[in-house]
């Protein structure tokens, strides 16, 4: 059937006007945060990774006195650097090593051993403001042995390029002022079973800390895959848990009711990264992993889903395993191991910008807002109640909403009180509520509860 012309130009223009109007969408900026973006550095990060790898092996059993090689060496190092920034921080970075003791296990810790993390804290301007942001990733190496502590285990990727990004947000933040509190954190031992992670997430617990994120950084430098030869430089994965690990009897009956199985704490705080690290970081896709971690395997971030914690894991969208836990060697033409020269540091360069980005933009903003809920009554329209949230008062607040089957909230509608009602049924769409502060930094959304 011929269309006629007259229809035919009205959907031209019903077309062009639709991009037009795409093409107007306008992305919403801090100048400040973007200032902040600039001065991270892959000169910097390169540097850093190849410091590291100098030290030969950075195995947790490895040598503790020995100034050039081992992972004594390394912790000393990376203490150093964040004792550099300190000085810069008008006195509010504070530095240390955290150590303890691990026993053996007979399996991967084979003798009594110091294990040791290294901590940089940027204490938050606001004394009213309790709340900490953890970032990490882990110092240890290990070639194809699992306890060889001595021979070459560079670890240039795994997870050196981790401790780079941590190392160079604590070098470009610190500088700047934040109400929260932010901690930097180079682990040991999650080689061996993630027993860093596990020391400071049980020490989290039992100290009571306002711990609202974690957010670990294992293996962000790689772009090419091994077997399947894909090269990607423009996504990074972040993987979060659905069902929380520490849930309680009472957490699950109110998950099973009102079908949160897709809105955990952490992966609502992936939804956040995936919103803001697009808002602020160009060309990078932040690609949302549903599972807690790659299959059968696990990280730092792990440790503190299960002391109750939200916490994810950011990690680059190709592995090498030429590159990953093996020895350094070539057979028939193959080269093996996890060399600098394998490291993308312009691609790690962005992803922790992304983390600069949502790690700025969590400490900014208010805190998430207390008790919220939907009211429980049969009807079309959905009513949101909330309490506002403790510390800064926002300048307002987004209900967030999106129907059941998409993965990222759709819509958000803005008010300046604690209750709105939205001619949006509660069967067909899910809600979330969080604070907006006059500059228009977010906070975490809260998952409404059913109220009377």
């Amino acid at each position: 059937m011929k269309i006629p012309s007259s229809v035919l130009i009205i959907l031209i223009f019903i077309t062009l006007s639709f991009t037009t109007y795409k093409a107007q969408l306008t992305t919403v900026r801090d100048s400040k945060i973007s200032e902040m973006l600039k001065e991270i550095s892959s000169v910097n990060l390169e540097s850093y990774v190849r410091k590291m790898v100098s030290f030969e092996t950075r195995h947790t059993l490895s040598t503790r006195n020995d100034k050039e090689k081992g992972i004594g060496a390394a912790c000393n190092w990376v203490k150093s650097e964040f004792e550099k920034f300190a000085k810069e921080s008008n006195g509010r970075l504070e530095v240390k090593l955290d150590s303890v003791i691990l026993e053996p296990d007979n399996r991967r810790i084979v003798r009594k051993t110091l294990l040791t993390n290294v901590m940089a804290t940027l204490i938050g301007t606001d004394p009213n403001d309790k709340r900490i942001f953890i970032v990490g990733g882990h110092l240890d190496s290990r070639n194809g042995e699992t306890n060889d502590t001595t021979n070459l285990a560079p670890g240039a990727n795994d997870d050196a390029s981790g401790v780079a990004c941590v190392l160079e947000l604590a070098r470009v933040m610190s500088k700047r002022n934040f109400p929260a509190t932010i901690i930097f954190v180079a682990f040991s031992g999650e080689e061996q079973g993630l027993n860093g992670s596990t020391f400071l997430a049980k020490k989290a617990k039992d100290q009571n800390w306002n711990l609202v994120a974690m957010l670990n950084n294992d293996m962000i430098g790689n772009t090419s895959s091994s077997e399947t030869n894909l090269r990607d430089n423009m996504q990074v994965r972040v993987f979060s848990e659905a069902i929380p690990a520490a849930e309680s009897d009472a957490q699950k009956s109110l998950r099973q009711s009102t079908n949160a199985e897709n809105d955990s704490p952490s992966r609502t705080l992936a939804r956040y990264i995936k919103e803001i690290g697009e808002q602020y970081v160009d060309q990078m896709d932040v690609k949302l992993v549903y599972r807690n971690d790659r299959f059968l395997r696990g990280g730092d971030h792990t440790p503190f889903n299960r002391q109750g914690f939200t916490a994810v894991r950011f990690c680059e969208m190709n592995e090498n395993y030429n590159y990953q836990h093996q020895n350094v060697r070539e057979e028939n033409g193959i080269k093996y191991g996890d060399l600098p020269e394998n490291v993308d540091f312009e691609y790690a360069r962005k992803i922790t910008c992304v983390n600069a980005s949502v790690l700025a933009s969590l400490a900014l903003a208010p805190d998430v807002p207390q008790s919220a809920g939907i009211v429980n009554m049969l009807g079309n329209f959905t009513t949101v109640k909330w309490k506002a949230p403790q510390g800064k008062t926002p300048k307002g607040y987004f209900v967030l909403m999106r129907e059941t089957y998409q993965p990222m909230w759709e819509k958000k509608f803005y008010t300046n009180k604690t209750e709105i009602t939205l001619p949006y049924s509660k069967d067909n769409f899910f809600f979330a509520v969080q604070s907006v502060d006059d500059e228009g930094h977010t906070s975490l959304p809260a998952w409404p509860v059913p109220i009377r």
